[in-house]
């Protein structure tokens, strides 16, 4: 298989948290190969050109997977990604609405939390709503962890819709 899974972490997390991790191990049992990309102490732009930079060496079009920020980042590298899997991306934010990347014309899947104090749910509604995506709305806040097996549950039935 040689699509490459590429995870983008939010703000506040790491290349290797704990979602990162979870979604690695079960898209590696699935025979996925994946990349963590390292963002720390990088601002939106350099997040972005990073991405970009990596997307360009790919042999084929990466599966981009991104959380906060790091979903922000994955939306502006739609057009050279295979497909999107989204955690409560920053779409929207107040302030920053113009920032938000046209709706991807790839498969997407959107998990968000309804108790998500940091990104709220409704631009979550408003974005898949223009996107025409797939919506998942969980009894979770911002950071998705109390309903990781459910997310990573979506997360494998994503991989097996979309043709490695």
């Amino acid at each position: 298989m040689s699509t490459t899974i590429c995870f983008s972490h939010g703000k506040e997390s790491g290349p290797w948290g704990t979602k990162i991790t979870r979604l690695a191990q079960r898209a590696r049992e699935l025979g996925w190969p994946v990349e963590s990309l390292d963002y720390r102490g990088m601002e939106v732009g350099a997040r972005e050109a990073r991405l970009a930079q990596w997307c360009a060496l790919q042999a084929s079009p990466p599966v981009l997977v991104g959380s906060s920020m790091g979903a922000h980042v994955a939306l502006t590298q739609a057009a050279q990604a295979k497909a999107l899997f989204l955690l409560a991306p920053a779409v929207y934010m107040p302030g920053y609405e113009q920032a938000t990347p046209p709706p991807p014309t790839v498969p997407t899947v959107i998990v968000h939390g309804w108790h998500d104090d940091v990104v709220p749910v409704d631009n979550a509604v408003r974005f898949a709503r223009q996107a025409r995506c797939s919506l998942h709305v969980l009894p979770d806040d911002h950071r998705l962890t109390g309903r990781l097996d459910e997310i990573v549950e979506l997360f494998a039935q994503f991989l097996d819709s979309i043709d490695p």
